[in-house]
């Protein structure tokens, strides 16, 4: 394989530049999740979160499904691990040398969480969570982050207390001077320049204060029980992964009952690592201009998770800062995030006596503001709209639930106040995207100008409704309050539900309300395209006759197609206006036509000798779209249909021309060829008139020519004016 090698040194360039703002901020992450430990745990804190950036940067970029993707320890991963082992303190079950274990089996039943949900196809469902709980999800991490870093900021005692111990507090001005430094030089800094990343900054600034400080304090100069920084991260004798091994070796010490303390965490761990590692690979894919694999994506942070457990480090994500310095130094593909892990591990080999000197109260600065721009302050401005404030009320709701109980009961909030949103999305989207009266929206078949004159005056009877979403308990009141006019002043309403993807025990319920209120009146309900299958997979019809709507109840009409079913209710109309010509089997002939109406009679009974018979049989082709003739037909007996041919074998149902209408006049009009196909409906008797014959007899009977335009002009005008009726109402709607 040939090996692209200026590729590769733009990726081992990126991965460096990535590597100096995941690590610092990594060993800021592992220091925030075991401050409950107190300050003898400060070194394996830290090495935490370099193993965590060596193993994820290593294992994720080669099974992720994001080129140029940078997977290390984040924010929310810090927050919900720093507070389950806030936890275990409070509740004193366990010794703090086994809390470890258990924040390692949390990270491994969180990344096996991942994988689960990358195989089951859960990167796309992820998606579908409502921004406001996700928002307030993340200001509430924010705040957490900001609260559980306070005691260090301040140089307080943080054993087993998320503010820290009070009574620790001192007159002590060294670490809120190196954190004020440092978080200045992480706000003021990059004003000056974007090539160094922020956080790189601000630990250099802090570390610069603190050996400002040394001058006047001369105790910051000696390592030895030096609790201003973060200490020895591997102690002397010991190795990267000794301290894997200890944890693990406590295994027999702890039973069932501990393990069952990591579900909740470890549940809440997989989706927030899940929503912040999709999160930058949409970013990343606007850089690239391509779509990640996003359940690649959460199988790869799976492994990544589980593997870093397993060596004794913390969970992390694809995390957005790495990310986008890799990017904008040059990354090609997934090499360059593995590199960051690489670049991680040569850091800690060589550079391991310079970590041991970072101040902690400059890391926890860094994590102040990174936990300050985690919070939506932009999400106050929900409050000045009013159907933006319940979206206002779910973040706070999640916010405070957070802050002030835990991220567990959060979830459940964030997950409830979810299943709110989603329903009152559904109620406030109207079930009825179009509505028509009769005389505004007709089927098909073409009518004859009587008919059409019938069909417009007393078409409004009729009103036709198109339904779309979910028909259930939160939407049928609005169905039914939008229906109740109508019920008094209609007599037949069709439902098209061809758009409806729910229908639940209280909408038939209305159905049969409907029903009952038309049939008092002598009206009709009618259904159109009943979706097949309910989403719970039962049989849609069989639903219905078992709650005793069914084709045998009176005043009640099933139509497979909206068009079957106005053409139903067009010719109740012209029943009882007697206008139905094609009842009767009996055959028109030229001078019984409506077109002909206003010419003289002798002129028809002459120009019926110029047109021939065509008979067809059911199914038969008059003729093709594209053939060349310039033929026109009128109908004696039967339908004709008309159908546009589509991609695929595919027809398109423009029009059906009944007995007593013609067809084919554009081609007799232009010569042009055919734009459709016409084949017969049943049996079907023609007349068939050519444009050549029509000429000989118009030179003979000039008279005859004028009256047949100005019919076929009044008629297709007719037909025009349909037209624009349901243009018009389409607009309207």
């Amino acid at each position: 394989m040939k090996v692209n090698f200026s590729k590769l040194y733009s990726d081992l360039f990126a991965g460096s530049a990535a590597t100096f703002v995941a690590l610092p901020a990594a060993i800021a992450f592992g220091i925030s999740v075991y401050s409950p430990l107190g300050q003898s745990f400060a070194g394996q804190a830290a090495l935490s979160g370099v193993i965590g950036t060596i193993v994820l940067g290593l294992v994720t970029p080669l099974l992720g499904g994001t080129p140029r993707l940078v997977s290390a320890p984040c924010a929310p991963a810090a927050a919900v691990l720093s507070v389950f082992v806030l936890d275990q303190m409070r509740k004193g079950q366990i010794g703090p040398v086994y809390i470890p274990l258990l924040v390692a089996f949390a990270i491994l039943f969180a990344g096996s969480l991942q994988i689960l949900l990358g195989f089951l196809g859960g990167g796309k469902l992820i998606k579908y969570i409502p921004y406001p709980v996700v928002t307030g999800y993340l200001s509430g991490l924010g705040i957490l982050i900001i609260l559980s870093q306070l005691p260090r900021f301040l140089g307080m005692s943080s054993v087993g207390n998320l503010l820290g111990d009070i009574d620790s507090l001192q007159a002590n001005p060294i670490p809120p001077i190196i954190g004020i430094g440092t978080i200045l030089a992480m706000v003021a800094l990059p004003r000056l320049t974007k090539r160094i990343p922020p956080s790189v900054m601000a630990l250099l600034a802090g570390v610069m204060i603190y050996w400002l400080l040394s001058f006047f304090y001369h105790d910051l100069r000696y390592f030895a029980n030096n609790r201003y920084i973060v200490g020895a991260i591997i102690p002397e004798g010991e190795n990267l992964f000794s301290n894997s091994l200890k944890n693990f070796s406590h295994l027999r010490e702890l039973d069932f009952t501990h393990f069952k303390s990591i579900l909740l965490p470890g549940f809440t761990l997989a989706l927030l690592l899940s929503i912040d590692s999709l999160k930058t690979c949409l970013i990343v894919d606007i850089y690239s201009k391509k779509r990640h694999d996003s359940n690649r994506e959460l199988i790869g942070q799976g492994w990544g998770n589980c593997a870093s457990s397993l060596f004794g480090g913390i969970a992390g994500a694809g995390t957005l800062a790495p990310t986008l310095v890799n990017i904008a130094s040059g990354a090609k593909s997934r090499w360059s995030g593995f590199f960051v892990g690489l670049f991680s591990l040569v850091t800690i080999f060589f550079f391991v006596g310079l970590l041991k000197w970072i101040p902690v109260s400059a890391l926890s600065a860094v994590l102040i503001v990174v936990g300050f721009r985690m919070i939506d302050w932009k999400s106050v401005g929900l409050l000045k709209n009013k159907s933006t404030v319940f979206d206002f009320f779910v973040i706070l709701c999640v916010v405070v639930a957070a802050v002030s109980t835990s991220l567990i009961l959060a979830a459940g909030v964030g997950i409830g106040l979810a299943i709110l949103l989603f329903l009152r999305e559904q109620i406030r989207s109207t079930v009825i995207k179009r509505s028509f009266s009769g005389n505004q929206k007709f089927s098909k078949k073409r009518r004859l100008p009587s008919e059409l004159e019938e069909l417009e005056k007393w078409g409004s009877r009729n009103s036709i409704f198109e339904l779309q979403g979910q028909l259930f308990f939160g939407t049928t009141d609005q169905l039914f309050h939008h229906l109740e006019a109508y019920l008094q002043t209609s007599k037949n309403i069709i439902l098209d539900f061809r758009r409806v993807i729910h229908i639940d025990f209280t909408a038939v319920n209305l159905l049969k309300q409907i029903h009952s209120r038309l049939e008092s009146r002598g009206g009709t309900l009618i259904l159109t395209c009943l979706p097949g299958n309910l989403t719970t997979g039962q049989e849609i019809r069989n639903y219905f006759n078992s709650l005793g709507l069914t084709d045998s109840t009176p005043h009640l009409k099933f139509f497979d197609e909206l068009d079957d079913a106005l053409e139903f209710i067009e010719e109740e109309i012209l029943s009882e206006a007697n206008l139905d010509s094609s009842k009767g089997n009996e055959l028109l002939h030229l001078d019984q036509f409506e077109f002909f109406e206003p010419f003289p009679k002798d002129l028809v009974v002459k120009f019926e000798k110029f047109t021939y018979p065509i008979q067809c049989s059911a199914g038969q082709s008059v003729f093709h779209k594209g053939d060349i003739n310039d033929v026109m037909f009128f109908i004696r007996k039967g339908e004709i249909r008309i159908d546009l041919p589509l991609e695929g074998n595919r027809m398109h149902h423009l029009a059906t021309f009944a007995k007593g209408d013609f067809f084919g006049d554009m081609a007799f009009l232009d010569k042009e060829p055919r734009s459709a196909n016409a084949v017969a409906v049943g049996e079907c008797l023609l007349y068939g008139l050519s444009r050549e014959k029509f000429d000989l007899y118009v030179k003979e009977v000039p008279e005859f020519g004028n009256l047949f335009f100005e019919s076929l002009a009044y008629t297709l005008s007719k037909r025009l004016r349909l037209n624009h009726l349901e243009l018009t109402a389409l607009q309207e709607n």
